[in-house]
């Protein structure tokens, strides 16, 4: 029995996705840990293409358990849309290969009308939200203020606790942005059409993932974002409001006594962001606008165009550290071929001083970089699957991100097909 964490390392976007479907062929449960409809993990393999964003993308293989742990923000309305669209393709979704905690909290109604508005009051200082009510949700959850899963099988109570919570929160519709209240008849027709839905898909996740470990089974945990998108450790507060490390999976999927053996981390071959806050490397104008086509570097939940720039190996370094990751998913390597030589972010230069730190995040904003250019391949690897396949030039890009991150690489992509990789 081996565990397993995949997780990103810079802003997310990196292609975690690809790479639990690619590995899920060795593992026997996949749960997502934290999160929610916010994600937008791409998978393409004989079904078609997919943006999931809360199913666990190990969905497409028979035999595999998915689950939905504790630490995820479970919006049964958008999970039940999403069930159906990747069953309609020909992918058998049952309680029997998906499962989700009954201690997981209910996104409710509110959360998505509060996040519209909030990110409407902030005007210029937004922080980039996705607007799915995920800074909402998680406020509400650590107030002790959200709705469990488990709570559908006890229709009294739960009438009972929601009337309470509806109460509080129209204060602050009402007070605060002057929004229209909520009623218990529009609460109870969200709970008709969508809640009861996923019932039979609730249990004991804990119990269940407890039980598969005394069998030998093994676990692969799914993450949402990257490092730098971490509640604690990330660029605060242009971060999400949930913990993206491999350290949070044992918590937020219900089974913390489980040991992580492997912690996977994705770097994308450059860097990409979706959202407000500082980005140090970020390209701009005509250059920008080639590698974000090269790239298809639009966001798979919003659409918005990413930010991107060269790859950054001050902050990839730094989310190495955060994550803990014993090995390294290199992404979109064919996304560069185009160029005839390729920038690096070495270094920051900070207040006239070069570093190789990544900054405290107020700080952030006033960092520059520093970037070196490595000759590029100019030819097409995307039928490369053996190290030996690859140009000189792209394998020596590949040695100096691994040198500089101080983390080896295992994996390469070049291509988004399930088979598009090169192991090395």
């Amino acid at each position: 029995m081996s565990n397993c964490a995949i997780v990103g390392i810079n802003w997310g976007d990196e292609g975690k996705g690809r790479m639990v479907d690619l590995l899920t062929q060795d593992y026997d449960l996949v749960v997502r840990y934290q999160g929610g409809g916010n994600a937008g993990h791409t998978v393409i393999n004989q079904y078609g293409k997919f943006a999931l964003h809360l199913l666990p993308s190990g969905i497409f293989r028979p035999g595999v358990v998915n689950v939905l742990g504790n630490g995820v923000a479970l919006d049964p309305e958008n999970l039940w849309t999403e069930i159906e669209d990747v069953m309609s393709r020909g992918v058998e979704i049952s309680p029997e290969n998906l499962k989700i905690s009954d201690r997981a909290s209910l996104l409710l109604p509110w959360h998505r009308e509060l996040d519209e508005l909030e990110e409407k009051r902030l005007k210029d200082h937004k922080y980039g939200s996705t607007k799915q009510g995920i800074a909402p949700f998680y406020s509400d959850k650590y107030q002790k203020k959200t709705i469990m899963a488990g709570e559908l099988f006890y229709p009294e109570e739960l009438r009972d606790h929601l009337a309470q919570l509806l109460e509080w929160k129209n204060l602050t519709l009402t007070k605060v942005y002057g929004a229209e209240p909520f009623t218990m008849e529009r609460v109870e027709e969200w709970l008709a059409n969508s809640c009861e839905k996923i019932k039979p898909y609730l249990c004991d996740s804990g119990a269940y993932l407890k039980q598969a470990q005394s069998r030998g089974k093994s676990i692969l945990f799914e993450a949402q974002l990257g490092s730098l998108r971490d509640l604690d450790f990330g660029i605060y507060p242009y971060t999400t409001s949930s913990n993206t490390t491999a350290a949070y999976a044992p918590i937020g999927s219900g089974l913390p006594s489980a040991k992580i053996d492997r912690v996977v981390g994705v770097v994308k071959a450059y860097s990409t962001c979706v959202g407000e806050g500082p980005f140090v490397c970020e390209m701009f104008g005509p250059e920008a606008e080639k590698l974000r086509k090269a790239g298809a570097e639009y966001g798979a939940k919003t659409g918005r165009p990413r930010r991107v720039g060269p790859i950054d190996l001050v902050a990839t370094r730094y989310g190495v550290e955060i994550q803990g990751a014993t090995e390294i998913a290199l992404t979109k390597l064919d996304v560069l071929s185009y160029l005839d030589r390729i920038p690096v972010c070495v270094r920051y230069r900070l207040d006239g001083q070069p570093t190789e730190s990544f900054p405290f995040p107020t700080a952030l904003g006033k960092a520059l970089p520093e970037i070196e250019y490595l000759p590029g391949w100019k030819q097409d690897i995307s039928s490369a699957r053996r190290w030996e396949d690859l140009p000189r030039q792209a394998q020596e890009y590949v040695g100096h991100v691994e040198r500089a991150i101080g983390c080896p690489i295992a994996y390469i992509s070049v291509g988004p097909e399930r088979d598009s990789v090169i192991r090395v």
